[in-house]
């Protein structure tokens, strides 16, 4: 069983949490959301996977995990298959945005100066953006820094062209799609379907959106484009990427 009371804050007690504020760590917080992942992977995806890469990151950088906000904005059917699905549940921008802002302020509180947002969820981008600001304009002159990052933004041409020849169909369908899968299979083979790893022809949508949402644009499974190209090793090849590439941005900014 992984021991992840060094980085997880949630596992410290208080004592401990104390001490570790002490050496000044960034503070790192996934912002995911519950939302549907075809009907092979959990609701929890967007949860899961930015906090473990967190947690690999902290033990390489000398940071701590804060419990990540489960609840992220509204899914689109673009990105991530929209609310036709049951348990796909959203959040308004104010509520996030909120969160985000409270929960820095208060580490804030306690002595926290460097932080990280790792996003997990596509279309809460913009809506942390607003939470790190309100944050700042509370906090602004005690010194603080804040870095946002996406963690899919970190995963290069080269690395994918080199795991999957040929490339992927459309790196804006990947949504419970080969990556995903890819790195649940890795991460948590048990918590994956593999009987119902969809294999579906990709969305085509409109350069638009509609509201309400068109559900007719979107694949029955949920899952944007086919995800049988999914591989539990390339997925660890992935995660270990990522635990690279970010553990030196974080170095970089927090030197």
């Amino acid at each position: 069983m992984a021991k992840y009371n060094d980085v997880l804050v949630g596992e410290m007690s208080w004592p401990e949490y104390a001490d570790r504020m002490k050496k000044n760590p960034v503070v790192m917080l996934p912002v995911g959301a519950i939302e549907q992942h075809g009907p092979h992977l959990p609701l929890a995806t967007d949860v899961i996977v930015p906090t473990e890469i967190a947690v690999r990151v902290a033990r390489e950088t000398g940071s701590i995990v804060l419990p990540p906000v489960n609840y992220g904005y509204r899914s689109m059917p673009k990105c991530g298959g929209g609310d036709r699905y049951p348990g796909t549940t959203n959040m308004d921008a104010a509520t996030i945005v909120g969160q985000v802002r409270d929960i820095i302020r208060e580490q804030v509180r306690h002595g926290a100066r460097n932080f990280c947002m790792v996003v997990g969820h596509y279309e809460n981008q913009w809506i942390v953006t607003e939470g790190i600001i309100q944050a700042m304009r509370e906090v602004e002159d005690k010194g603080v820094r804040i870095m946002q990052l996406q963690y899919w933004d970190f995963l290069d041409n080269d690395t994918i062209e080199r795991l999957f020849p040929g490339g992927l169909e459309s790196m804006a369908l990947e949504h419970a799609a080969v990556l995903e899968t890819s790195m649940m299979m890795h991460l948590y083979p048990e918590r994956v379907r593999l009987d119902l790893i969809p294999d579906n022809p990709s969305a085509q949508f409109p350069n638009y959106d509609i509201f309400p949402h068109n559900h007719d644009w979107v694949p029955d499974s949920g899952a944007l484009t086919s995800a049988k190209r999914a591989d539990a090793g390339k997925g660890g090849e992935i995660i270990e990427h990522y635990r690279r590439t970010i553990s030196a941005a974080v170095k970089s900014e927090f030197k």
